[in-house]
């Protein structure tokens, strides 16, 4: 059966940087940060692998401490950024998207995300993350461009963000790595929309298939 994309916007607040509390892809929902999160979210800051992939260092502190930060950042969010959980259909939070740097007078931000469970590595929930948000961005929020740095070595997530309608600028060196700004522009975007978004399902879609084929002796 064939799905129309839908992107499901509640508790808009146009004068802030608040952004939507949820938005809704095809497998995924992207929805505010709830204090629960904060078990998962240390674990993958802690996690080595992770912190590489995001040019961080893993985080040394305990968790009493890092629960003392995150919860000020819940009730004290950085101006200009909305940071989203994303959550499979099933409410299984599997990462965070989120942009930031927020722009209001050239109407531009940059976008990040970070996929912590690995069982969900390699199989369109970043994609279906990413492009739901691009499309708030862009049709909600009305920005002009939208932006990311990605490792200039990580293969797999430019080819993930290209994809997602990403093209590369320039080579950027910051925080002693090298990194490709990336970025997508709204008239661009509005382009290739539809097909953009229709490829969530289409994602969702062989997945299903996949998991329905029997097993190969």
């Amino acid at each position: 059966m064939n799905r129309k994309p839908q992107i499901l916007v509640k508790g808009l607040d146009y004068m802030t940087d608040g952004g939507a509390s949820e938005l809704r892809g095809a497998r995924i929902v992207l929805r505010d940060k709830r204090p629960e999160d904060a078990e998962n979210d240390y674990r993958w800051r802690s996690d080595p692998e992770l912190a590489r992939l995001d040019a961080a260092i893993p985080l040394t502190m305990s968790f009493e401490r890092y629960l003392k930060l995150f919860e000020d950042q819940m009730k004290y969010p950085t101006p200009g950024s909305h940071h989203y959980s994303i959550e499979t259909l099933e409410g299984l939070f599997i990462g965070n998207c989120m942009y930031y740097d927020l722009d209001t007078v050239n109407r531009e931000a940059e976008l990040g995300i970070v996929i912590g469970d690995r069982d969900y590595w390699s199989d369109g929930y970043g994609y279906d993350a990413v492009t739901t948000l691009l499309d708030h961005m862009f049709a909600v929020r009305d920005l002009k461009r939208v932006y990311l740095h990605t490792l200039e070595w990580n293969d797999r997530a430019q080819k993930s963000f290209s994809k997602s309608g990403f093209n590369p600028v320039r080579p950027v060196r910051r925080m002693a790595h090298d990194f490709i700004l990336m970025d997508v522009l709204r008239d661009d975007w509005f382009a290739t929309r539809e097909e953009r978004l229709n490829a969530r399902f289409r994602d969702q879609n062989s997945t299903e298939t996949e998991a329905r084929r029997p097993p190969t002796n």
